[in-house]
C-alpha cells in the first residue's frame, strides 16, 4: 500500500513561512523550510533546506516529493519588481514539474488606492504603482496558470502583518521597542484614519487551511484579519499595555526616519497612499467558509509586547 504523499513545503523563512511551517507541523504534516541560507534555529517536526528559488534548479531542489508548496518568499523592497517576477516563473514550473498544489501569500498592493472603500476580493485591481502593476501580473499569471489547468493554484492576500517575529512592518520592529523603551515611535500618513493589520498567526492559519481544501484553488481570498482601527488607537492600547506615554513622531510623507532608511523610503514612496486613505480589510468570506475567526486586536498586542520584552531582555 503507497503512503499519501503529505510533504508541505514552505518557500521563505521570514515570519510568515517560519510561522506557518510551525502550524503546518502542528496540523500532523511533514514541513520542509526552505530558504537561501537554510539555518536558523532548529523547529521541532521541520526540515530546513537551502535553496535559491529564484532559479529553475534550486526551486525544483526544494520542492521535490511536495504536495503543497507555500510560496511565502519576499525580497527587499528595492529588489522587487525585478526579483519577484524571476521567482514566479521558477516555483510555478518546479510546482507544474512535481505536481504539487501552490498556496502563494499575496498582499493587497493588486486593488492600488480605494479611496477609503473596504476591500473585498470582489474589489478591481486598480494599481498604477510600479510594485503594485507588479503584484497584480504575478496574480493575473498564476490564476491563469490554474485555469489552463498547468496546476491548482489558490492565492491567500494579508494586510500589514503585526506579531511575533514581525520586525519589517509598519507595526513592527520600529513601533514596539521603541514604546517599550521610551524612544521614538514613528506613526506614517494620517494616524487617525483605520488600517487593517493581519495577525501573523492567522496568516499561517489562514495559508495551512487553504493548502487543505483543494475545493477553495482557483482564486483569491483574504486571510483573517481583525476588524480595521485607527493608527492612534492601536497606539493607545499600547500605551496603556506598557504604561508610558508613547512618543509618537508622526511621519505625514515618506522621507527616513529611524529603522526607514533612505533606500527603503524611496522605493517605499509610491505605496505611501497605503498610510493617506484608509486601509480596511473584510476577510469575512474565508472566516464563512472555513470557520476561522481573526486573534482579536488586544491579544495580538499583548502577545507581540511580550514577544518584544524577550526579545529586548536578550540583547
Amino acid at each position: 500500500m503507497t503512503a499519501v504523499r503529505d510533504l508541505q513545503v514552505v518557500l521563505g523563512a521570514g515570519p510568515a513561512g517560519t510561522t506557518l511551517a510551525r502550524e503546518l507541523v502542528g496540523r500532523g504534516h511533514p514541513v520542509r523550510l526552505v530558504d537561501r541560507a537554510g539555518s536558523g534555529p532548529a523547529i521541532e517536526g521541520v526540515e530546513r533546506f537551502a535553496a535559491d528559488v529564484a532559479t529553475a534548479d534550486g526551486a525544483r531542489a526544494a520542492v521535490e516529493g511536495a504536495a503543497v508548496v507555500y510560496h511565502c518568499v519576499n525580497v527587499g523592497y528595492h529588489l522587487q519588481v525585478d526579483v519577484m517576477p524571476r521567482i514566479q516563473e521558477a516555483v510555478l514550473a518546479a510546482a507544474e514539474a512535481v505536481g504539487a498544489r501552490l498556496v502563494v501569500l499575496d498582499t493587497l498592493y493588486p486593488y492600488g488606492e480605494t479611496h477609503g472603500a473596504v476591500m473585498t476580493e470582489d474589489s478591481p485591481w486598480n494599481a498604477t504603482t510600479r510594485k503594485g502593476r507588479m503584484r497584480a501580473e504575478l496574480d493575473a499569471r498564476y490564476l491563469a496558470a490554474h485555469s489552463e489547468g498547468r496546476l491548482r493554484v489558490v492565492l491567500g492576500r494579508s494586510a500589514d502583518f503585526v506579531g511575533p517575529g514581525v520586525l519589517n512592518s509598519t507595526l513592527g520592529g520600529a513601533v514596539f521597542p521603541a514604546a517599550l523603551t521610551g524612544g521614538a515611535v514613528p506613526a506614517l500618513g494620517d494616524i487617525d484614519l483605520p488600517h487593517s493589520y493581519t495577525y501573523i498567526g492567522d496568516v499561517a492559519a489562514g495559508l495551512a487551511t487553504l493548502g487543505a481544501h483543494p475545493d477553495s484553488d482557483g482564486r483569491v481570498w483574504h486571510l483573517p484579519t481583525a476588524p480595521a482601527l485607527s493608527t492612534r488607537q492601536i497606539l493607545t492600547m499600547i500605551e496603556q499595555r506598557t504604561g508610558r506615554p508613547l512618543d509618537i513622531t508622526v511621519v505625514d510623507e515618506p522621507r527616513p526616519f529611524g529603522p526607514f532608511d533612505e533606500v527603503f523610503m524611496t522605493e517605499y514612496a509610491e505605496m505611501f497612499y497605503q498610510h493617506t486613505e484608509p486601509q480596511i480589510v473584510d476577510s469575512s468570506a474565508i472566516e464563512k467558509a472555513h470557520g476561522l475567526t481573526p486573534n482579536p486586536l488586544p491579544a495580538t498586542l499583548d502577545e507581540t509586547l511580550a514577544w518584544y520584552e524577550q526579545l529586548l531582555a536578550a540583547h
